[in-house]
């Protein structure tokens, strides 16, 4: 059965805020101007938000520029920031820290950004921006000089073995001038884009954190809208990237998540059960304490900054948002850049379109991002996450240095590195005892997956492929204690006996998308491709 085929003249791979912000701005330059343009956004989630997960604290620097009337359009940003804390934790104690300028929250606003992206798509669509959710971009298409051409959604209705089933039906091809590629961190489209223009060369490499998150509706009396804490320390080592966030939003609602940098050291180490250690502290228990959880999800994000962003354009497409890296790690923020990329990406687009020969991108995105406020933020703290390489002491010490001394503006970069890497083998590092959950405050990752509503059709082709079939029990069970059962925040990767050996078993229906295996694999021999569109989280509220 022959793929339909549908022409525009930019596709948007990805419907978060980078993706929608971006058709937004192309359909407002195309009234401005009074010219016609087809834009179109593809989005793997069954809606969209349904795969959005984030703290989130927002700054509006960019939904202003984008919307300036984003109050009156209804725009779900309710509950202002009203407070910050920043807290260092020993295992029994909580010390206030002054918090770092980068953090303040005043004029922020504690959101769903989920529910900030559904409210967003409803903008796209009354400017006549068309959105296609529940389709995941399988495969980019190329014309015959080898520029990006489109791209085509995964066929549906495909058992484990390939063959067609009774459900069949083949993925659609859609074909544009310019294709945006916003797909979020560690896109998949993008991995091959990346290797077939070489995009990273000479530059960083990328690093990234895990963030593990829950929202729980705590006692009225517990509550302050407004209110944002962060938290360093325990329970991580003094040689683990880490933190906590608290944040009270309305409806008594405090979303709490705890973020874990995956250039980590020891294989014995889990995102997972840290977050839920976390709870148990003395200084957070008690906020959860009578309260009900009622989501959970898991996502990795992108935190190399200013020097692992990639080139950001290639024939016929881009780069946009959290596929590119332009995270803020200080501010904790990466929505408004987000945003702003794909503004800038729309301009330089709109302006190609209006050739008579669109020309590739190769300079006007690139240029007028540099020319933006992002650029200049994300290279005033471009020193303050890599320096955390060297300890937790070491990091704040230098993050002070850098923010009030050297005020971003220091005659040297410091270097990333790849975070799998890192990994140290299993006899070199000493064994984490966690406790059993107790499933008031702290619960195992089968019950938060239930909450995250993750559903992938069982007889699907396994989206969670491997290169190689033995490695994980040749190398990464014999030498790091098969990090993958802990690393992966869903229960998806089991060592099981098979007639006296082991082997992986990999329950791909519990992913909840979040890439960390893709990154975190000491081999990299994971590779995460998209499964059938639709499946994966449905969150609700993150």
């Amino acid at each position: 059965m022959a793929r339909e085929q549908m022409q525009f003249d930019v596709v948007i791979v990805g419907g978060g805020p980078s993706g929608l912000s971006a058709a937004i701005r192309l359909k407002q330059l195309a009234a401005q101007h009074d010219r016609e343009i087809g834009v179109c956004v593809v989005e793997k989630g069954s809606e969209i938000g349904a795969h959005i997960l984030s703290g989130a604290v927002i700054e509006t620097r960019a939904l202003d520029e984008l919307i300036p009337d984003w109050k009156e359009q209804g725009a779900p940003l309710v509950t202002p920031a009203s407070d910050d804390e920043f807290l260092f934790l020993t295992e029994t104690r909580s010390i206030r820290l002054p918090t770092p300028p980068q953090m303040h929250n005043h004029g922020n606003y504690i959101v769903s950004l989920g529910n900030v992206c559904r409210w967003l798509a409803t903008q796209a669509e009354a400017l006549g921006v068309e959105i296609y959710p529940g389709f995941a971009a399988a495969e980019v298409l190329y014309d015959d000089s080898g520029r990006v051409a489109g791209i085509a959604t995964g066929d549906m209705g495909v058992s484990r073995e390939g063959k067609p089933t009774d459900n069949y039906q083949p993925g659609v091809e859609l074909l544009a001038t310019y294709t945006i590629f916003a797909e979020g961190c560690r896109g998949s489209l993008t991995k091959g884009l990346m290797q077939r223009f070489n995009l990273r060369r000479g530059v960083q490499p990328q690093t990234y954190g895990i963030g593990i998150k829950e929202l729980w509706e705590v006692e009225p009396a517990k509550h302050k809208a407004g209110r944002v804490v962060h938290t360093i320390g325990w329970p991580v080592d003094r040689k683990t990237y880490g933190g906590s966030f608290l944040y009270h939003m309305e409806n008594n609602q405090v979303a709490v998540g705890f973020v874990i940098g995956l250039d980590y050291q020891n294989p014995h180490l889990s995102p997972f059960d840290e977050m839920q250690r976390f709870k148990t502290h003395p200084a957070i228990r008690p906020i959860f304490e009578g309260g009900r959880r009622i989501a959970y999800g898991a996502r990795a994000l992108a935190e190399g900054g200013f020097q692992s962003i990639p080139k950001l354009v290639f024939p016929g497409g881009a780069l946009i948002g959290d596929t590119a890296g332009f995270l803020n790690v200080p501010k904790i923020k990466g929505t408004h850049t987000a945003m702003k990329s794909g503004m800038v990406c729309a301009d330089a687009i709109f302006a190609a379109l209006g050739e008579e020969r669109p020309p590739a991108l190769v300079d006007a995105y690139p240029e007028a991002l540099k020319a933006s406020w992002v650029w200049e933020e994300l290279k005033g703290v471009r020193n303050v996450r890599p320096s955390f390489h060297w300890g937790m002491w070491a990091g704040l010490v230098y993050a002070a240095l850098d923010t009030y001394v050297l005020r971003g503006k220091a005659p040297w970069t410091l270097k990333q590195h790849e975070d799998h890497a890192c990994l140290k083998p299993a006899d070199q590092c000493p064994k984490i005892d966690y406790p059993k959950p107790d499933g008031t405050i702290t619960f195992d990752k089968l019950s938060s997956v239930y909450l995250s509503s993750t559903n992938h059709e069982e007889d699907q082709p396994i989206h969670l492929t491997l290169k190689d079939a033995l490695t994980p029990v040749r190398i990464n069970l014999a030498t790091y204690d098969g990090p993958e059962q802990r690393y992966c925040p869903a229960g998806v990767y089991e060592f099981v006996d098979d007639g006296g050996s082991k082997r992986l078993q990999i329950n791909a229906q519990n992913c909840v998308h979040c890439k960390t295996c893709d990154i975190k694999d000491p081999t990299q021999n994971i590779n995460w491709v998209v499964p059938e569109g639709g499946g994966g989280p449905n969150y609700p509220n993150m």
